[in-house]
């Protein structure tokens, strides 16, 4: 064993353009990074796929590179993490390790005919009472069922026992382990829509409606314990945690209390609220969902609000407008002026997602006069993302009755301060960005390491937690209100853009 003030712990995260692995010390803080893009695959409109060897291929890569960089040898790791990208499917020949087909990717959406099907007079919440979702072609257990039908011979092999299933964890785990351990954690398990959130086990009655055998699938074990050890390049290493990668920030964003909330920033968002021991059901448009589970301890669960677009506004506003060459540009021509002039933007480019699920609901610019300049509606382009995220919390409150105290923020556009000021402001409680900003990776090593003794429990972690930059709210609650009023009256006005039988084209 390394001298214990010397400890490293590697994370791979497994995303859905790429693949990244990260060795942290054991302060949390990063040592070395090496990452390596995939192909995506686009068989027909709608279909995603990803190549799951090349996927195996390019996480080897990384290792080694991180390795390298970062000047260790496997033996001084003492623990691996994983976290991947949630959802995608892989089945695989549990004789030889070879996948039957592509990996299905979440984005995919061949399975809607099958979703609409499996929810018959019930509809898209056939489901959600056992398994906190409802029925759409991004969950993993519909994209099992439809490679069983469409892969030639592959449900009577699967009936004898002969082939895996597993989201992208499980693949990983086979292929790092000795002896190819077949199993999940209950976070990805949570998002197959096969396992029931109150028992944490596979729901007899959901496989038995979309006709999957039970022999295809792996064990589902907590997010923090040793499923096994590592062979070939990092022989001897434990591999002790998986988390899908949302969980896995709320994890490095050490959101260990109920009513601690994360939100990430990406081309959308996702905001996910800890609920503690009791999976809260959603009536305003939220997944229930697992948050962690540490070894033998309760789980913990989560209410995750997805917001579609909120990232990729800014690049619509710079490549489709070209009012700014760069990102970056976005905030000092916002800062210009005082205020957003009256205008409002909704970005519905494909409708909205959380809370309201409209998807007729199509993008508008609002409260437009002459006086409305491009600041104006710079300053517009960024609102949107504040006020999405405040309806989301609002939601999470109806939903739970928890109070955010404070936002815990990650994500490319946690750079923008003007934002991350008028996020504050709209939703009254402080948002706080971490030092750390690889949350993601950080929280599968968390969890690793917790399972391997490099850390004593979550208050050793949480001490580790460290403000990078605080935002306080400084708006009027009148201000607020007014403004809140005017956004939500732009909403509806998106409402109905696209009626049946349009057609976009």
């Amino acid at each position: 064993m390394t001298d214990h003030s010397a400890q490293y712990v590697a994370a791979i995260d497994q995303g859905t353009t790429s693949s990244r692995c990260i060795v942290f010390d054991r302060n949390g803080a990063v040592v070395a990074v090496d990452q390596r893009e995939h192909r995506q695959i686009f068989p027909r409109p709608g279909w995603v796929e990803h190549d799951a060897y090349e996927i195996w291929s390019k996480v080897q890569a990384v290792i080694a590179g991180a390795l390298a960089r970062a000047g260790l040898r496997a033996d001084q790791l003492s623990a691996l993490g994983i976290t991947n990208q949630r959802e995608t499917t892989v089945l695989w020949d549990r004789a030889t390790g070879k996948p039957v087909h592509n990996a299905l990717v979440w984005q995919d959406t061949r399975t809607s005919a099958l979703c609409r099907q499996l929810g018959g007079t019930d509809g898209q919440d056939r489901f959600r009472e056992a398994t906190g979702l409802p029925l759409a072609s991004y969950f993993s257990g519909p994209k099992a069922a439809w490679l069983l039908d469409h892969v030639p011979g592959l449900r009577a092999r699967a009936e004898r026992g002969e082939i895996a299933f597993g989201t992208i964890d499980s693949w990983l785990i086979w292929n790092l382990t000795d002896g190819g351990r077949h199993v999940t954690d209950v976070t990805n398990a949570g998002r197959t829509m096969l396992m029931n959130l109150r028992t944490l086990e596979w729901d007899p009655s959901i496989l038995a409606a979309m006709d999957i055998p039970e022999a295809v699938l792996p064990e589902i074990r907590s997010s923090a314990e040793v499923y096994g050890t590592a062979v070939g390049q990092l022989a001897g290493v434990p591999v002790a945690s998986a988390l899908g990668d949302q969980q896995a920030a709320v994890f490095g964003q050490a959101c260990y209390d109920v009513g601690t909330a994360k939100n990430t920033y990406g081309t959308g968002s996702f905001l996910l609220l800890n609920t503690g021991e009791r999976p809260v059901p959603s009536k305003n448009g939220l997944l229930t969902t697992m948050g962690y589970r540490i070894g033998d301890e309760p789980p913990v669960y989560c209410l995750e609000g997805s917001i579609a677009i909120t990232g990729a506004l800014v690049q619509w506003f710079r490549d489709q407008l070209g009012i700014i060459r760069s990102a970056d540009e976005i905030e000092p021509l916002a800062a210009s002026v005082a205020d957003n002039g009256g205008a409002y933007i909704v970005p519905a480019f494909s409708g909205l997602f959380a809370p309201y699920w409209r998807s007729d609901a199509r993008g508008v610019v609002t409260g437009l006069t002459r006086y409305v300049t491009k600041a104006h509606l710079a300053r517009a382009v960024l609102e949107a993302t504040s006020w999405q995220t405040r309806e989301v919390v609002d939601a999470m409150y109806q939903d739970s009755g928890v109070r955010i105290t404070t936002l815990k923020v990650d994500g490319g556009m946690t750079g923008n301060g003007l934002l991350m000021q008028h996020q504050a402001d709209v939703l009254g409680v402080p948002v706080i960005r971490p030092r750390v900003s690889e949350t993601t990776c950080l929280g599968a090593a968390y969890a690793a390491g917790l399972a391997t003794g490099v850390w004593n429990g979550l208050d050793e972690l949480q001490a580790h937690w460290r403000p990078d930059a605080e935002w306080t709210p400084a708006m009027e609650a009148s201000v607020r209100d007014r403004e809140y009023r005017n956004w939500r009256k732009a909403v509806e006005k998106s409402f109905g853009w696209l009626a049946e039988g349009d057609d976009e084209g």
